[in-house]
């Protein structure tokens, strides 16, 4: 296992699309080809998913990849907000009607910044212009440390029924050294107080993999998880790269464990969390038996889109704020990552596009492919529709990696094996055809172990 963990150990897309936003065409739709198209869209298909994009933080914890701004400065809610109002009732005023909610999520960035006075205006006017699905799945992403009683009351009130808690590691070393602050006692009250408000799912957001982090760590978070058993488990590996993101070069490389070590940290979170009751569920991703994940992944229905894995499957996302990627139909399309950017954009009425992506047919057989691979462990191509002369490419790059028992092939497909399930972004690269058109001198993504 070692000597795979590092002949394995590339650089590879997480996969929450394809293609990969870095692998997108050029240029963007025009503002009036998109509203089209998602008027067109809407119409055939009226569920729909929502994402908002809240970018702001009070402090830089030094491991996080994600857009965000950083301030104390409490002032900035409001202009922001009035944005994004602006930016939905851009799409609202052309629904011919209105659009079934099925899922809306509130990411950062830190959301609970956001005074729940502000979240609640907001969050009404959103809901004002769209029908509520009886099985709507309402989260929030939250901070120990920010995260208050009014914050989970007005949420509550409004829907929320989950909250997505970042945890990342319980060692006061290892969360002084990411700068990032809370404790133990925050993340029990907020774990309590929810439950008590009527919340019926509680996911744990932690990392591997993070700076001078060991198996002693790794044991003093699962203890935590030991304890309060939430429902889910996001054990993410930690995305080293220092190129897109400042703050990672806080860190020495010499800090971070190789792949072998790096892996091993997974592993011991991974066969503990399996003896507590908890299952696997696709890539970095555990729940407990109830939960609808499970049984999404039993049914073979469970879905992956631009917020991670879903039980509820909408080609439609409509994602609102700097840098958030909506997918309607066949096209993806991104906002520009600036604040003030996007801020100053929709003052002049005007769709702060950065960059987008229509789908072409074979990108739509390969995103099939990498889904079915992401959320199910197998795929087939014996269906000529799901053909398209790339995969004989595919089958050729996949050798090796059967040769290595992480996949068993047949005539007109494949299924990985219980070894491959550690190695799941590589066999899924496989079938990137965009990625291999690139000239790929600077680096571009995070490594696969």
């Amino acid at each position: 296992m070692d000597a795979l963990f590092r002949k394995y150990d590339v650089p590879a897309p997480r996969y929450t699309s394809y293609p990969s936003v870095p692998d997108w065409d050029e240029g963007a739709p025009s503002a009036k080809q998109w509203e089209w198209n998602v008027l067109k869209t809407l119409e055939l298909d009226p569920n729909l998913s929502v994402y908002i994009h809240l970018p702001f933080c009070e402090q830089l914890c030094t491991y996080c990849a994600c857009n965000k701004y950083i301030t104390t400065n409490h002032t900035v809610e409001s202009p922001y907000i009035d944005a994004i109002e602006r930016e939905w009732m851009h799409y609202a005023k052309r629904f011919q009607q209105k659009p079934m909610l099925q899922e809306l999520h509130l990411g950062g960035g830190t959301p609970t910044f956001f005074s729940p006075e502000n979240l609640h205006d907001l969050l009404e006017k959103i809901k004002r212009h769209v029908e509520i699905a009886p099985n709507v799945a309402m989260s929030f992403e939250a901070h120990p440390a920010s995260t208050t009683l009014e914050h989970l009351v007005t949420l509550r009130e409004l829907g929320f029924t989950r909250l997505s808690l970042g945890v990342q590691d319980v060692s006061p070393d290892i969360l002084k050294l990411i700068n990032r602050y809370q404790t133990l006692e925050q993340v029990r009250q907020v774990c309590r107080q929810a439950r008590d408000f009527g919340y019926t799912s509680i996911n744990f957001d932690l990392v591997y993999g993070l700076p001078r982090q060991k198996i002693e760590n790794i044991l003093a978070t699962i203890d935590l998880v030991r304890e309060l058993r939430p429902n889910r488990i996001a054990f993410y590996s930690y995305a080293h790269v220092p190129w897109l993101k400042n703050g990672q070069r806080a860190f020495d490389e010499s800090d971070l464990p190789n792949a072998v070590e790096k892996r091993s940290l997974y592993e011991t979170g991974k066969l503990l969390l399996l003896s507590m009751g908890y299952t696997e569920i696709g890539m970095d991703h555990f729940a407990l038996p109830s939960d609808e994940l499970k049984k999404a992944r039993d049914e073979s229905s469970l879905y992956r889109n631009f917020m991670g894995y879903t039980a509820i499957k909408s080609a439609n996302l409509i994602g609102l704020g700097c840098s958030s990627i909506s997918q309607i139909g066949d096209f993806y399309l991104q906002n520009v990552k600036g604040v003030f950017d996007y801020q100053d954009a929709w003052k002049k009425a005007e769709h702060p596009i950065w960059r987008g992506h229509h789908l072409t047919a074979e990108d739509k057989i390969l995103r099939t492919h990498i889904q079915n691979l992401m959320c199910k462990g197998f795929t087939s191509w014996r269906n000529p529709d799901n053909y398209t002369p790339f995969i004989e490419k595919s089958v050729e790059m996949l050798q090796p990696l059967q040769a290595d028992g992480l996949i068993e092939l047949e005539p007109f497909g494949l299924r990985i094996t219980h070894l491959g399930d550690a190695f799941l972004r590589n066999i899924c690269l496989a079938f990137d055809a965009r990625h291999f058109e690139k000239d790929r001198k600077i680096p571009t993504f995070s490594k696969a172990i």
